[in-house]
């Protein structure tokens, strides 16, 4: 790309800033404009849910670069700005305001919004989700005031929220309507250990359990949920989720299939548009076949391929996927496909608090969950980017180096 080309960029989050800073680490020298919806800089989301709605950092540690940085880079920010049409054969993005910005590569990272609840008394002063830094502003003073709260959702949002809430002395019940929490993310045996935790820390947590209304005058007062039990509550947090924003991707003409589907380079259905982080389908050979993933890992790593590929060096995306939660003292950490397995095994001991299940499919290892055990994390990641050649008996034995094996087969990779 030439200097007088122009990479608009649609989303200010991780994946949009990424795609933005390694443009510049790649040596492109024509026009960035980087948009956002939010009138913040671009800025660390987990954190939103764990330490910094418990009050332990400020909002200066969420930055994921000063001010100073944009203008260094000649990254151009649109704050506070939603892009509400693209034009593909005029090559234009068009602002809430009627206002255009001309681009000649397009990158789509529009990330995703909460799942709303559906249900009578959902629009209650003191219903509330957590997805965005105003969202985490919002909930902060009224955590701090509440006595007892209902969580909606068992995901990694809910699970963390309610661990923070517990830490601060409130009542916390949590209402999910499947058996496992985490369930689309996390294996059942990963799920029960987590559930029996928060259990532990006390909290009550109702599985198979919906909730049918909640209740208040004005401001919220309690929940009604499926066994037709009334929960006191002062606050709700809804976490059942988030939506991917492909609503303005729809609407100019791009395939969009739970996403905005693209290729193994992240191209979209137009050559000159791409799609990265939470709004992206793309391919995976650890989904056998398509998906689409919240992390940050993918925001990053797309971010960077989507930035090669603008100028002119693409590769196919094939990272490992991993993922992390952290719940009061318990870290928990994904790599791989922990969902769909036919064996699993485990290293270590619950009872310590400490251990990792291996997951493997007709004898081939395809993902690791570990808790508290980041060193399993770290040798799983390095396995599964090459051929792991682990057995299910070398995994479970304490005794086996799994970091000698993995250099080890890394090295006759190299060779």
């Amino acid at each position: 790309m030439t200097k007088n080309s122009t990479v608009v960029i649609v989303g200010a989050g991780q994946a949009g800033f990424q795609a933005a800073a390694s443009l510049r680490q790649v040596g492109f020298d024509g026009r960035i404009v980087l948009v956002g919806d939010e009138p913040n800089i671009p800025y660390d989301r987990p954190p939103l849910s764990k330490s910094y709605l418990a009050g332990e950092i400020g909002l200066e540690k969420l930055w994921l670069r000063p001010e100073t940085f944009y203008h260094e880079q000649r990254i151009e920010l649109e704050l506070g700005e939603t892009v509400t049409a693209i034009n593909r054969q005029a090559r234009h993005v068009e602002f809430a305001s009627g206002r255009k910005v001309a681009y000649d590569q397009l990158v789509l990272a529009t990330g995703a919004r909460f799942r709303p609840l559906r249900v009578p008394g959902a629009e209650l002063d003191g219903v509330l989700p957590l997805r965005t830094l105003a969202d985490a502003d919002a909930l902060q003073p009224r955590l701090a005031g509440a006595r007892e709260v209902v969580v909606v959702g068992a995901g990694f949002i809910g699970l963390e929220f309610a661990a923070v809430a517990r830490k601060a002395g409130v009542g916390v019940r949590i209402i999910e309507m499947t058996q496992h929490p985490m369930e689309r993310v996390v294996s059942r045996e990963t799920s029960r250990y987590v559930t029996k935790a928060h259990c532990d820390w006390g909290s009550e947590v109702r599985l198979g359990t919906c909730v049918t209304r909640i209740l208040g005058d004005g401001r919220v007062s309690g929940v009604e949920v499926s066994d037709g039990r009334t929960l006191p509550a002062d606050l709700v947090l809804i976490g059942i989720g988030v939506l991917p924003n492909t609503e303005v991707a729809a609407a100019a003409g791009l395939t969009v299939d739970n996403g905005i589907v693209v290729d193994r380079y992240l191209t979209a259905s137009d050559p000159t548009i791409f799609a990265i982080g939470d709004c992206a389908n793309f391919p995976s050979r650890f989904a056998a076949g398509r998906c689409r993933l919240e992390s940050v890992q993918n925001a990053v790593d797309q971010g960077t391929t989507v930035a090669a590929a603008i100028v002119g060096k693409p590769v196919p995306y094939d990272k490992v996927p991993w993922f992390w939660s952290e719940q009061a003292d318990l870290k928990l950490q994904i790599a791989g496909n922990a969902v769909g397995h036919d064996r699993a095994v485990l290293r270590g001991d619950p009872e310590s608090h400490s251990f990792s299940v291996f997951f493997f499919q007709s004898g081939v290892l395809t993902g690791v969950e570990s808790i508290n055990r980041p060193t399993d994390h770290v040798v799983a990641r390095r396995m599964l980017a090459v051929d792991p050649r682990l057995s299910p008996e070398q995994a479970v034995d304490l005794s086996f180096d799994l970091r000698a094996h993995t250099t080890s087969v890394l090295r006759r990779e190299a060779a």
